[in-house]
């Protein structure tokens, strides 16, 4: 929110966002060449529908799924052995929906379905390494893995695991297992044992692939250690490749059970493409996990066939991704969206894989991976975004990025502020999306559009195919009013569960709404399609029965230059809520009088005066999950005297204990 907004009322605010400005806008070419127009024009054709804009495009997919998912499977061409007997089944239950029963498919053999010398894979690390595979490449060494797991007893339904960093053994590692039924899940190599343990032990695998260890900003970590104690706790293991990442190796597979390296391991199959068993749609693909930090991380079973066809819709539908596209997203192999970047695989374009901090060893590296590698695509956060203009980077000015087109940006929402930056300082001609999903349905609701204009603090469209809405608390659809995101009817790529835990499944998605998903965000529909999320609804701020989401109060906090970030909390105080606020600012400063009324001045001037924290306290560090996502309620335990279950689940779990016992927060 800017300072338009001052001393609006509620409606006031609605009213300006409803009329935000607009920053970006397709050209007339750059419409008639986007795939959405391409997949419009077929549905013309074949008399499904004839229309050439987003939103009638949009009604039509929630109205008419099967013919809209129908569609999806033929535009873009999967690849399926026999083709299914119908799109849904039981498509009026929430959850229950069975997808394109009777298919048989591969996940894998869609993502290899191109066999040429065009780059799939281009690996880079942040000390300067840089690898490639073509297609073709990808291919056979893909195949020789698979049929090494084959050599080790693995078999369709088991599980394999990956404790690796975003390199391409991840990516081949995952391909192989999916080409012969198996199960893939993963985490990166920054997880400690029991961080590990709480999530693998739960699906028992059999196979875990690792690498050595791993250089956290220039310090060398080896991880080996770990995996002895991780496969003396986790007795189902019974291979172990590791994959050599340190220099030189750290090689030593004492008491790992069945060690190989990962060169040892394709030496002993021979050469050429892999074998792809012929699935069910609904054979399980990949088990993810919940952040963990309020409770044991739950175990999220995703489909193949689900899962493609709802990555699909998004990368070509909603990206326009085609094969002459470079993409990018920052990520580690532990967050959902490592899988939906490998997925890109499909479309045929370039993958990039990073592999190291977005900041280190410069703070424009990945500016630098934008322009020698020509992204077109670069995937990042609002943190790194925020974190970037603080400092006072223009890569706009300092690297040449004509050919990026596109920005896309996930974790938590995207701030009018962080619109502003990207403009101002990266790059005036380009989609900026702010996408909202998670790992829960390993997609998104909320999506980029390359035929539809940007405003500004806003997320472009609904995705299509998924009937998503805001439910006032009585479950009524509103539009211009915050409430719960939800979403009313099935979609594809929905879990089959949670592993051996469905009524936790139930609980979390379809108790608040009975046959509807709740996302568990606060979000704000316009007429005009547009969405703005405010925050989880968990973590809703709610003094004196006024709702209020933490988004709200992180805008214009971020606009104070001293704060580098913050987290804002409801305290229990005196039989109500009260707000607090904690600040990490820029080094070697202090908090003192004159910042907080300025912090306190800068949020009520930008929002009203109940947004305005009763206390505004600094802390020299604030914890996030390995996504980066703020861990609301995990402060708001640490400063009730609650424990933390999983810290685990934290990059810097050491950060909680800045929270505990303040004294200012005694009075």
């Amino acid at each position: 929110m800017t300072s338009a907004c001052t001393g609006a009322s509620a409606s006031e605010r609605a009213a300006y966002r409803s009329t935000a400005p607009l920053l970006w806008q397709p050209t007339v070419e750059q419409i008639a060449r986007s795939n959405l127009t391409a997949f419009m024009r077929c549905l013309s054709k074949r008399g499904l529908l004839n229309v050439s804009d987003f939103e009638s495009l949009y009604q039509w997919s929630i109205e008419e799924p099967r013919a809209f998912w129908a569609a999806v499977w033929d535009f873009c061409g999967v690849v399926a052995s026999r083709r299914y007997d119908s799109i849904v089944e039981q498509v009026d239950r929430m959850p229950g929906a069975r997808w394109f029963p009777g298919a048989r498919l591969n996940f894998a053999e869609n993502l290899l379905r191109h066999r040429d010398n065009r780059l799939a894979l281009v690996a880079v690390n942040d000390h300067g390494q840089r690898s490639t595979l073509t297609y073709e490449q990808l291919s056979l060494v893909v195949g020789r893995a698979e049929r090494a797991l084959r050599n080790l007893g693995v078999k369709r339904g088991d599980r394999v695991v990956g404790y690796l960093p975003n390199i391409p053994e991840a990516v081949i590692g995952m391909l192989a297992a999916a080409s012969l039924g198996a199960v893939w899940s993963c985490c990166s190599p920054d997880f400690g044992v029991q961080g590990i343990v709480d999530r693998f032990q739960q699906i028992e695998p059999k196979v875990l692939f690792t690498v050595d260890g791993f250089i956290d900003v220039g310090r060398r970590v080896e991880v080996l250690p770990r995996v002895r104690e991780i496969c003396q706790r986790i007795g189902s293991i019974e291979h172990v490749c590791v994959v050599p990442h340190l220099d030189p190796p750290a090689l030593d597979f004492t008491g790992l059970p069945g060690a190989a390296s990962w060169d040892g391991l394709l030496s002993s199959s021979c050469g050429g493409p892999p074998e792809f068993e012929q699935l069910p749609s609904d054979h399980p693909l990949y088990i993810l996990y919940s952040s963990g930090t309020t409770g044991p991380p739950k175990c999220i079973v995703h489909t193949a066939g689900g899962l493609l066809l709802k990555h699909l819709s998004e990368l070509v539908l909603h990206g326009d991704l085609t094969r002459d596209d470079r993409m990018f997203y920052y990520t580690s192999t532990g967050w959902m969206m490592w899988n939906w970047l490998v997925s890109a695989l499909a479309v045929g374009c370039t993958v990039v894989l990073y592999d190291g901090a977005p900041l280190a060893p410069k703070l424009d590296v990945l500016f630098d991976l934008a322009q020698n590698e020509r992204l077109t695509v670069f995937g990042t956060s609002p943190k790194f975004l925020s974190t970037i203009e603080k400092v006072r980077l223009e890569p706009g000015k300092t690297h040449d990025l004509s050919a990026l087109r596109a920005v896309l940006s996930t974790g938590s929402p995207l701030h009018g502020e962080n619109f502003d930056y990207v403009y101002r300082a990266i790059k005036r001609d380009v989609r900026l999306s702010s996408i909202c999903g998670g790992t829960e349905l390993c997609g998104f609701f909320l999506s980029d559009n390359p035929i539809g204009p940007v405003y500004r603090g806003e997320l472009q469209c609904r995705t299509l195919g998924t009937n998503v809405q805001v439910f006032d608390d009585a479950g009524r659809p509103v539009v211009d009013q915050q409430g719960e995101l939800v979403c009313t009817a099935p979609f594809p790529s929905m879990p089959l569960g949670f592993w051996n835990d469905e009524a936790a499944y139930l609980q979390t998605y379809f108790e608040r709404f009975p046959g509807a998903w709740r996302h568990g965000d606060r979000a704000e529909l316009n007429k005009r399609g547009g969405m703005v999320i405010y925050g989880r609804s968990d973590a809703t701020l709610n003094p004196a029965g006024v709702r209020i989401g933490t988004a709200e109060i992180y805008r214009p906090v971020e606009q104070v230059p001293e704060v580098l970030e913050s987290i804002v909390v409801g305290q229990d105080w005196e039989g109500d809520m009260r707000v607090v606020l904690f600040v990490k600012l820029r080094e070697g400063l202090v908090l003192d009088n004159d910042l907080r009324r300025r912090i306190r001045d800068e949020i009520r001037h930008s929002t009203t005066p109940r947004h305005v924290p009763a206390k505004v306290l600094q802390v020299p560090d604030i914890p996030r999950t390995r996504s980066g996502k703020l861990v609301e309620l995990a402060v708001r335990d640490v400063i009730h005297g609650r424990p933390v279950r999983n810290a685990e689940a934290l990059i810097n779990p050491e950060a909680l204990a800045h929270f505990k016992d303040r004294p200012e927060l005694a009075s």
